[in-house]
C-alpha cells in the first residue's frame, strides 16, 4: 500500500484522518441520525474512521495486533455507549481518544505476547522513525502524533489529552527537539507528515468488519455478566451460610488459668504401724467363707 493509497483523493489530504473503508456502506455525508438506525450509524463511523485509526494506533505502539485490536477494543466500548457517542459533536474524536488510551496503556507490558519483539518496518527510514518515536514517553508521542499526523490544533490536543495548552506546547517541543536530534531535517511539517504517512501505510493489518466488532463486543458484555451473576451468588451463598452457622450471641472467653496458693503440700503416704500391717495380714489369710466378723451378713 501506497502512500496515496492511504490518505482517500480529496481536494487538500491531511495524512492520517478518516477515509472510505470497503467495509462502509455509507459515506460520512449520507450520516443523518433520522435515516439510520443505530447499528447502521456504527457501522458507517467504524468504516470511515477505522482503518485510519489502526496507523494511529500503530505508530504509538510499533506493533501490529495491538493496533488492530485498540481499534476493535475502543469500536466495542463505543457501541457500548452509543447512545453516548451518537449525541457527541465529534463522534470520530471520541473513538480516537479511546483508541488511544487502549494503545498507550501501561498495562500491555505485562502481557506475554507484547514482551517479544515485533518485526521492524523493512523501510530503513521508516525503521528508524518508529525507533526514535517509540524511544519518546507516550505523552509526547500522542501530541506529537495528534499535531503533525492528524493536524490538530494544540488547544484541540490538550483537551483530547486532559491536558493544559502550555503542558501540549511543552510535549509538542520536546518531542520534535528529540526528533531532530536523532533524525535531523524530519521535524519539517511537510516532510514529518509525509514520513508519517508513508510509515503507518506499511504493514498495518486490515480491521475487522463492524458486525464482527458488535457481536464481539456484545458477546463480551454477556460473559461479564455472567461473570458479575455468578460472583454474586456465590457472595450470597457465603453470607447465608455464614449467618446460618455463625454463633449468634457473645461468649466470654475462658480466662486463663492462675496458680493457687496457701494449700498445704503434698505429703506421700509413709510405712503402715504395727497395727495395720496386722490387719492386712489378716485380711488375706482369711478367706470370705472364713469369719463371720470377716463376711458381710446377709440379713
Amino acid at each position: 500500500m501506497t502512500a496515496s493509497q492511504f490518505v482517500p483523493a480529496r481536494p487538500k489530504p491531511t495524512p492520517l484522518t478518516p477515509g472510505r473503508h470497503p467495509h462502509a456502506q455509507l459515506t460520512p455525508a449520507q450520516l443523518t441520525p433520522a435515516q439510520l438506525t443505530p447499528a447502521q450509524a456504527f457501522d458507517a463511523l467504524y468504516g470511515f474512521c477505522a482503518p485510519v485509526l489502526v496507523r494511529q494506533a500503530y505508530l504509538l505502539t510499533g506493533r501490529r495486533a495491538l493496533a488492530r485490536q485498540s481499534v476493535e477494543r475502543a469500536f466495542e466500548l463505543a457501541w457500548r455507549r452509543w447512545p453516548e457517542v451518537a449525541r457527541d459533536r465529534d463522534p470520530g474524536g471520541w473513538v480516537r481518544a479511546a483508541t488511544h488510551e487502549y494503545a498507550l496503556s501501561p498495562w500491555h507490558r505485562f502481557r506475554r505476547r507484547h514482551r517479544q519483539p515485533e518485526p521492524p518496518p523493512g523501510d530503513p527510514s521508516g525503521r528508524a522513525l518508529l525507533d526514535v518515536l517509540l524511544r519518546l514517553p507516550p505523552p509526547y508521542r500522542r501530541t506529537l502524533l495528534l499535531h503533525d499526523g492528524v493536524g490538530l490544533t494544540v488547544r484541540q490536543i490538550a483537551g483530547e489529552t486532559e491536558a493544559t495548552t502550555s503542558a501540549a506546547a511543552n510535549r509538542l517541543r520536546h518531542a520534535r527537539e528529540a526528533l531532530s536530534a536523532r533524525l535531523p531535517g524530519a521535524t519539517a511539517p511537510s516532510d514529518l507528515h509525509r514520513r508519517l504517512t508513508e510509515l503507518a501505510a506499511t504493514e498495518i493489518p486490515a480491521a475487522a468488519p463492524p458486525p464482527t466488532v458488535r457481536t464481539t463486543g456484545e458477546r463480551r458484555d454477556r460473559q461479564w455478566v455472567r461473570t458479575a451473576a455468578v460472583l454474586v451468588t456465590t457472595l450470597t451463598g457465603t453470607t447465608a451460610i455464614t449467618l446460618q452457622y455463625a454463633p449468634d450471641h457473645y461468649e466470654r472467653p475462658v480466662p486463663r488459668g492462675a496458680a493457687i496458693h496457701g494449700l498445704p503440700a503434698h505429703v506421700a503416704q509413709g510405712p503402715l504401724s504395727e497395727r495395720s500391717r496386722a490387719l492386712h495380714e489378716a485380711l488375706r489369710s482369711h478367706l470370705p467363707q472364713g469369719p463371720h466378723r470377716l463376711v458381710p451378713s446377709a440379713r
